[in-house]
């Protein structure tokens, strides 16, 4: 499984913090980071999510209020 993270989009809310610790507040620029991801464009990161972690990952992404968040399964079909 494999979270996609759009660091542009994101407003700041930590929600996703809230339900998942690979995410942390970064006060000073106002928007999440994710610990350990890859940028693999310009403000997007991806991380292979660790097993025992799925459930977290997915809340995480269903609770960000604009979307910034993608979960995709092993095949790269999009689960949020």
């Amino acid at each position: 499984m494999k979270i996609r993270y759009d660091r542009n989009t994101c407003i700041g809310m930590f929600q996703c913090v809230d339900e998942w610790d690979a995410f942390e507040k970064n006060l000073d620029e106002g928007k999440a980071d994710l610990d350990g991801a890859t940028e693999v464009d310009d403000g997007i990161f991806e991380l292979e999510v660790p097993d025992g972690a799925e459930l977290d990952a997915e809340f995480a992404a269903r609770a960000c209020p604009v979307d910034a968040i993608e979960l995709y399964d092993d095949d790269g079909e999009k689960v949020v």
